[in-house]
């Protein structure tokens, strides 16, 4: 046992067939490794509420990313089923309709080309899928690529956008009672709408570090 202060901090040394690391079970299956997603006991099935003041494309793509997830890191279908369940659970008590639910579902399936997998619990189309997400890279990875394959080294945030004539980039606060239609009187210009939301009590809370010329100054 270790203690620092106030804080104590309790070692314990085990040995067994499976072990928790992050948000990962890994278990040793008979000579083979076998990942899981491990969720705490005190973990609450919570995700995003429907009913919450956020864009409504949040709130589709949420399913969608929980079974990338769940399929990125569960080896065996029988894990990735159950997973898949706790996700329709949390889903269903955060308020999204089982219309809802079922549709983008089936969009994840279709868009991977894997509707055996949930049809009927195919093992080898499973990890065609597992292996085929698990090294696919993410959007954050190609934007990495493409920076590392810059012959300048010009950082992202850096690099000059063409100015489109075409499109119209219109900022709004997102309200769930507003109506989206806005229309263009300029012809052949298409109007894109970006939403933000409004302030959050974490926003008002929660303030950024300040600059390290700021935190080193002697003459204040």
């Amino acid at each position: 046992m270790t203690q620092a202060g106030s804080t104590r901090v309790k070692i314990e040394t085990t040995i067994s067939t499976s072990v928790h690391f992050l948000d990962i079970t890994i278990t040793n299956d008979n000579g083979q490794l076998r990942t899981s997603i491990y969720h705490k006991p005190t973990a609450e099935p919570y995700v995003l509420p429907l009913t919450s003041d956020h864009p409504r494309h949040v709130h589709r793509n949420i399913p969608y990313e929980l079974l990338l997830r769940a399929a990125r890191i569960c080896s065996h279908i029988n894990d990735f089923n159950t997973e898949r369940i706790r996700i329709d659970m949390s889903l269903l008590l955060n308020d999204y309709p089982p219309n809802f639910i079922a549709k983008h579902f089936n969009r994840f399936f279709q868009l991977n080309q894997a509707r055996s997998v949930v049809q009927q619990l195919d093992e080898n189309s499973y990890q065609r899928l597992h292996q085929q997400l698990l090294f696919k890279p993410t959007r954050r990875e190609k934007q990495l690529q493409q920076h590392m394959q810059d012959p300048i080294n010009k950082p992202l945030a850096l690099e000059t956008k063409e100015w489109n004539r075409k499109i119209m980039a219109t900022p709004y606060i997102f309200d769930s009672g507003l109506t989206k239609d806005f229309r263009s009187n300029v012809n052949n210009v298409r109007v894109r709408l970006i939403p933000t939301t409004n302030r959050t009590l974490e926003d008002f809370f929660i303030h950024k570090k300040p600059r390290r010329q700021l935190l080193t100054r002697m003459d204040l």
